[in-house]
């Protein structure tokens, strides 16, 4: 019965661990496929930056009652980074789950089980298909109830267009561009160059901070702050 297949999530990031938390607390079979081969390793890439919400406000509250009995103890104060997010409490809580987390699993499609394009009779009673793919190339589908797209937006950044498309431009000068803040470790790559930062938002401020203090070391390094509206709140 449909009832019985698994909710499926999308995703082993917080959102996704959080849903699957939830899910574990009532009761749910629930299947948690992620892309990489670790818990949130999309946060991973920027273990680096520290967030700008406290510990308080990063633990959700199923997750905390499921790990409560492994000795686990909720940090209370404080900003962590990313990498400290993940190996005090994400991290954690995907070994809680168990194997109920699959990693190097990729979900590539989403449908309704012999529902194609041209038949759509009988839709909604249909439980969803799950097209995964494998590391090595595997290819399976898995049946599933209902399915919770947590894969967050970390692979699709925003376009630097002012109409949410990329720039004239911002295509071809592919190679010259980086979506991501940068580190503020590996200074090489920025020390002596000129850099721009487009956007107003927590993350182009954490890269303008991250990118001045390495002009502060190196005085020859520049960087330009571009804003669409003259203002960061």
């Amino acid at each position: 019965m449909q009832n019985e297949l698994p909710v499926v999530v999308i995703g082993a990031g917080p959102q996704g661990l959080a849903a699957a938390a939830h899910l574990v607390e009532r009761d749910q079979p629930v299947l948690v496929f992620e892309a990489g081969e670790s818990a949130a390793a999309a946060v991973s890439e920027w273990g680096h930056v520290r967030l700008f919400s406290e510990w308080g406000e990063l633990v959700d509250k199923a997750a905390a009652r499921l790990l409560e009995p492994t000795g686990w103890e909720a940090p209370t104060t404080g900003y962590p980074t990313g990498a400290q997010w993940i190996s005090g409490y994400l991290a954690p809580l995907a070994t809680a789950l168990g194997d109920r987390v699959r990693y190097g699993a990729r979900v590539v499609g989403v449908s309704r089980r012999g529902r194609d394009r041209l038949v759509d009779a009988g839709r909604a009673e249909q439980p969803f298909t799950v097209h995964v793919v494998a590391v090595d190339g595997t290819e399976y589908r898995v049946d599933a109830r209902a399915v919770i797209d947590a894969s967050g937006t970390w692979s699709a950044p925003n376009p630097a267009g002012a109409d949410g498309l990329p720039a004239l431009g911002e295509r071809a000068a592919a190679e010259l561009l980086e979506y991501r803040i940068p580190d503020y470790r590996s200074r090489s790559k920025y020390e002596g160059k000129h850099s721009v930062v487009v956007g107003s938002g927590h993350s182009a401020v954490t890269a303008v901070i991250a990118l001045g203090r390495i002009a502060r070391r190196d005085p020859s390094t520049k960087v330009t702050w571009v804003l669409r509206r003259g203002t960061v709140g």
